[in-house]
């Protein structure tokens, strides 16, 4: 009964804030105290009794009261902080106030009057725990005070964290409090596992929650290019203002990765009981990476020194990168390492009782923070790759991958699993490790076969390009350009492998295709260099690939032998025109079915999604090295094309083979995919549509690497055929044996040196992290739903 009376005096409260015109006094207490001291309100309660349309009323007709709730909730909070809750109504003050500031700070964020409220001073309000006499700087921003608040109280004793109380009478005071020996999990940097209490890791939810609304201004913002725009709210939080930062940081970083969902492993455990934790850990990763969003100091790491006098110091340093950055002992990168990849492998797990084991949803957010750790964190970067621990980060990728190939909803899980990769591919040991052989069965609608992971990632890729919607055209540059860094340390390809890769150059060198747009004749040429580097350094143990190879040799003499007059030009657009799929790449082996498959589903109708800024060029997202003999890598300086009007058909002819020259990525400003769909359709139907010609095709086919390939064919193709003849074999594996045995020592024309295309960060990608990551924590938040409805401005909702 008692929670229906305080559900109904609640709900009073509301309707007399929304229909009093007149302005009520801050001093009030009977009026305001109806919001929090007699209530106590789920955030769900809280969520129901407080509808949006009456919100953005006050907002509107009697805004004094609005900033005096707010300002009344945030002193409430911050009294709790200075006393340390030591009584359970005040803590249920705190909670209430917490839910009443979650609910309200979205309509706050969306109307651009009231976005600077939080950041002015109240009249009356001192900066708390300052003496009377240094009051030269005045009142606090209400933004500082909250935070500072919201940072003690999750370290607050029986409130967030166990009492370390000696005897019955002694007090903690939260003022003088050590909060780094109040560390929430053990793990980095800290030894002791604190009792798990439910009650408290369901406070630090709701004030986690507050915590990642509060930082949600950003969404309020539309796509920008300027890297020097930081949130306050993250840059206030994460400086040493924040006398808890590091113990909070270290907190939510061990109890992500100390997380097991599995528990003790029995069957349906999940059912029986609340994980509290779960729910703790999803918060916990969503604001780190949210947090780790901005460096501050510096605005934007850039690979070359010319970009470096630009390099302005952007507000103070942000402590939670500076100290991701510094972690650097083995045993915390083996137990950060081994969390993540536990938490990622979670979704794979097969069991023979259907939905037994828990199966955690924040995936999406796991992936964000491994990047952000091997972006701040170089070191971790070559932990992970020392050792086939690495192996364990790839495989649960490459199941999201696949999983998610035909749903246009997972499209931005699509590009952050594929940048991963590729930020993997740029160092020489990710090649290495792939040589290991392929064991665990993930269950993966793929064809079989008996491999190693760099099979996997082939087969896997070939079945992305080949039955993948099509808005993961974009990422066909990226995929292949991983499968050429890592080829010159593939020891031996399978034979599903090689040829799936052949079936490739097969799909993409058809004239119609070549023709039908201006970069496609990039994807023949990153497959021609996976090729050669294959045969150059590791032609001994991959006589499937070579095999192939002869098999399929036509295909290398017809692009040898590429048409490029008109009237063969016009005559292959003619087919595409026939063909029904006119922006499809892979529109011609639609046709090739794909042994024992069941095909990835799409969006179940309905489902949410959110927009994406448009991706740079794969010439924007990597900068070449060069291996040298040493295995060091050296930067390779890139060749500034010549500016040359966009009507001049040769123009792409002055950038390196694989480099766009679209023009597009030129541009500071971010067009979502949508947009750029129709800007591509738009600008087909204009006079400025391009249209290839015979000067074009003869500028890029005169570049295409087949020298080595063609000396292979002509060196090996006669001893085959003569081997066939001579012994009447129709058995591949004789060849096979003949092709292992056999050796181009001499013959092959000199090897080039090995070209790795590395990841570079750049503004694009910030901003493509920075929306993505963003649209990931609004669809997620749907219990309660924080931000729905209101008006986001860095991404759409889009219904599928």
């Amino acid at each position: 009964m008692g929670s229906t009376d305080s559900k109904l005096n609640f709900r009073k409260a509301v309707i007399q804030l929304t229909t009093k015109t007149q302005p009520v006094e801050a001093t009030d207490d009977a009026f305001w105290d109806q919001f929090w001291a007699d209530t106590s309100t789920t955030i769900q309660d809280v969520f129901a009794l407080v509808p949006a349309a009456e919100i953005r009323a006050v907002r509107e007709e009697s805004p004094s009261n609005l900033a005096t709730l707010c300002y009344k909730a945030v002193e409430k909070l911050v009294q709790g902080a200075e006393s340390g809750c030591p009584t359970e109504r005040e803590k249920q003050v705190v909670l209430n106030c917490t839910h009443i500031l979650t609910r309200i700070l979205p309509y706050i964020f969306e109307d651009q009057d009231w976005r600077g409220f939080f950041w002015s001073t109240v009249p009356g309000a001192g900066r708390a725990g300052t003496d009377e006499m240094d009051d030269d700087d005045g009142a606090r921003p209400l933004a500082e005070s909250l935070l500072l608040a919201i940072a003690d109280l999750l370290f607050c004793p029986d409130f967030t964290v166990h009492s370390h109380k000696r005897g019955p009478d002694s007090v903690e005071d939260m003022q003088s409090i050590d909060s780094c020996e109040y560390i929430w999990e053990a793990g980095v940097g800290f030894a002791q596992s604190p009792p798990l209490n439910y009650i408290h890791d369901l406070n630090r939810t709701e004030l986690l929650r507050l915590l990642l609304t509060c930082f949600s201004e950003a969404m309020y913002l539309p796509p920008s290019s300027d890297n020097n725009v930081l949130n306050p709210w993250v840059t206030f939080f994460c400086s040493t203002e924040n006398r808890h930062a590091l113990p909070l940081f270290t907190s939510l970083l061990n109890v992500v990765c100390a997380y097991d969902p599995v528990g003790y492993g029995i069957p349906y455990n999940h059912l029986l009981f609340a994980d509290y934790r779960e729910q703790l850990v999803e918060q916990a990763v969503q604001i780190l990476i949210v947090a780790l969003e901005h460096e501050g100091g510096l605005a934007h790491r850039s690979a070359s020194p010319s970009s470096m006098e630009e390099q302005e110091p952007t507000g103070p340093e942000n402590l939670f990168v500076n100290y991701l950055s510094r972690i650097h002992r083995e045993e915390d990168y083996d137990f950060v390492l081994k969390g993540l990849a536990r938490l990622l492998t979670n979704p794979l797990t097969q069991t023979y009782l259907p939905n037994s084991t828990k199966k955690i949803q924040f995936h999406q957010e796991l992936l964000v923070l491994f990047w952000k750790l091997c972006d701040f964190n170089k070191k971790f970067l070559f932990f992970v790759l020392k050792s086939s621990d690495v192996l364990d980060i790839l495989v649960p990728i490459l199941f999201y991958l696949n999983d998610a190939r035909a749903d246009q909803s997972r499209v931005g899980l699509m590009h952050i699993g594929v940048f991963i990769l590729l930020l993997l591919s740029g160092e020489r040991n990710f090649g290495v490790r792939l040589n290991k052989p392929y064991s665990i069965h993930v269950p993966m609608d793929i064809p079989v076969f008996t491999g190693t992971h760099a099979d996997l990632l082939i087969v896997v890729f070939h079945k992305i390009i080949t039955s993948g919607h099509q808005r993961l055209q974009p990422l066909f540059d990226c995929l292949l350009t991983i499968v050429v860094n890592v080829s010159p340390y593939l020891k031996s390809l399978s034979m599903v492998a090689a040829n799936k890769l052949l079936h490739l150059l097969e799909a993409f060198s058809t004239n119609w295709f070549l023709f039908s747009a201006a970069q496609n004749h990039h994807l023949v040429f990153f497959l021609l260099e996976a090729f050669n580097n294959i045969i150059q350094y590791q032609f001994d143990g991959n006589c499937n690939l070579v095999y192939a190879i002869i098999r399929k040799r036509n295909v290398f003499h017809q692009l040898a032998n590429l048409p490029s007059d008109p009237a063969s030009i016009q005559k292959a657009l003619q087919r595409k025109r026939k063909s029904p799929d006119v922006i499809s790449r892979t529109s011609s082996q639609e046709t090739v079915s794909m042994e024992g498959s069941h095909p990835a589903v799409p969006a179940e109708p309905g489902t949410l999604k959110a927009s994406l800024v448009a991706m740079p060029g794969i010439d924007k997202l990597t900068e070449k090295s060069q291996v040298s003999e040493d295995g060091t890598m050296v930067s390779v300086p890139k060749t500034d094309a010549p500016h040359t009007p966009h009507s001049d058909q040769s123009a792409i002819a002055g950038t390196s083979d694989t480099e766009s020259n679209s023009g597009r990525d030129n541009e500071d400003v971010f067009y979502t995919e949508a947009e750029m769909e129709r800007r591509r359709l738009s600008s087909a139907s204009s006079t400025s549509y391009w249209s290839p010609t015979p000067d074009w095709v003869l500028s890029w086919k005169c570049k295409l690497p087949l020298q080595t390939i063609m000396r292979l064919l002509q060196v090996l193709v006669p001893q085959v055929e003569k081997i066939c003849i001579d012994k009447g074999l129709t058995d591949e594996s004789e060849i096979l044996k003949f092709l292992q045995h056999g050796t181009l020592v001499g013959l092959l024309p000199v090897p080039h040196p090995i070209l790795i295309r590395k990841y570079q960060a750049n503004a694009g990608t910030a901003m493509w992290f920075r929306t993505y990551m963003w649209g990931v924590v609004y669809l997620r938040n749907v219990d309660p739903p924080i931000w729905y409805d209101t008006d986001v401005r860095l991404f759409e909702i889009q219904r599928m």
